[in-house]
């Protein structure tokens, strides 16, 4: 890859290696570079270079590799990719949650918004809202543009979801798309969550996550590669 010259470089991460698998495949052979402890795949895609990674589950792995990501190959964008649990009613598995914002639902907003970083909630970039939303228009898949929120713990409680919803009216449940906007905000880099739902964080989301999981996990990953070439 010396010596090439890249129209943008493109971030793709992912919290769990089912998530990235399909995108792994399509780009083809990587090269990998291993640092602070995780693997990134290097592509180069449709004159991009595209790097990928798997973060590992929840915000403080999701947060540390996203500023490892950009310290080391300062990318235009970074899309969080992966599956999520559904927290509106007009939401169905295997749907795509587009994030307009991310925050946690597990913690006090007042810590960030009186302390540093002042912020709370971190908005995502528009133009990549409109490329996720213009790519499933084109492959006929049904999507929303709404607030995914994250936390430390997998939702498959009816109670914690009305809870949730309550609190901060989601769309759409996971445990690090706050973790990966909150660091691209802190780096100013454009940055969305783009979810495909794979159960309804619900007393039947285990059953229901087990079974559509890697379905999700794979039209997702259709549709963020195919933004890579529109972006």
């Amino acid at each position: 890859m010396k010596g090439l010259i890249f129209t943008n470089t493109i971030a793709l991460i992912g919290a769990m290696p089912s998530e990235l698998a399909d995108i792994r495949t399509l780009l083809g052979k990587a090269e990998i570079k291993r640092i602070s402890g995780f693997d990134f795949y290097i592509n180069t895609y449709k004159n991009n270079a595209i790097i990928n990674a798997c973060c590992g589950i929840a915000k403080v792995n999701a947060a540390l590799c996203t500023q490892v990501m950009i310290d080391n190959f300062h990318p235009e964008c970074v899309i969080n990719t992966g599956v999520a649990g559904g927290m509106n009613s007009s939401v169905k598995v295997c749907d795509i949650v587009i994030s307009t914002e991310v925050l946690p639902h597990d913690l006090d907003l007042h810590f960030l918004n009186d302390y540093p970083p002042y912020c709370g909630i971190f908005k995502a970039d528009e133009k990549l809202i409109e490329t996720a939303e213009k790519i499933c228009g084109d492959f006929g898949v049904n999507c929303f543009r709404g607030r995914i929120v994250s936390g430390e713990a997998f939702v498959s409680d009816s109670a914690l979801k009305a809870s949730i919803q309550a609190n901060f009216d989601p769309y759409a449940v996971d445990m690090e798309s706050a973790a990966v906007g909150h660091a691209c905000y802190l780096n100013e880099t454009p940055y969305v969550s783009v979810r495909c739902i794979s159960d309804n964080a619900d007393d039947e989301g285990a059953m229901s996550f087990d079974e559509f999981e890697k379905i999700a996990a794979k039209r997702v990953a259709e549709i963020v590669l195919k933004m890579t070439e529109e972006i």
